[in-house]
């Protein structure tokens, strides 16, 4: 009896070793997973603004993205050069032009899905966006 026992143990060990790798291989389910939009550098590295003080204000990557209505439009991240310094703006893609205040600072409109939202300063010599105003919700 405990010979059966062993062999039936054996086998179970054999067929789970020889099957998991496989199940783990799989992946999800191609509906479980989740839309994301694709980060490109396709589009080239456009020139927007140039400061009083020489700072210059490129787009650089973009990114496809869709309004509700099924309209695609091209979001594109902001990266002020100045000299040797390139200072990446975090986090704000943008479908229009930012604006140049003063030497120091611009004004730029966040994007999502093609909409334009909440405006925020952004600042030439750090590259960091403060919220400016607050998109109300329509």
């Amino acid at each position: 009896m405990r010979g059966r026992k062993t062999g039936r143990n054996r086998r179970f060990l054999l067929i789970a070793c020889a099957t998991t790798p496989l199940l783990a291989c799989t992946g999800p389910a191609k509906d479980q997973v989740p839309a994301i939009r694709k980060e490109s550098t396709a589009a080239a590295d456009s020139l927007v603004l140039t400061s009083p003080g020489g700072s210059q204000v490129w787009f650089t990557l973009s990114r496809n993205a869709a309004e509700v209505g099924g309209q695609p439009c091209v979001e594109r991240a902001l990266e002020i050069r100045d000299h040797n310094k390139r200072i990446k703006v975090p986090l704000l893609y943008t479908g229009a032009l930012p604006v140049m205040l003063n030497d120091s600072t611009i004004r730029a409109v966040l994007w999502t899905h093609c909409t334009p939202g909440d405006t925020y300063l952004v600042n030439l010599r750090t590259g960091q966006p403060t919220r400016l105003q607050q998109k109300r919700p329509s």
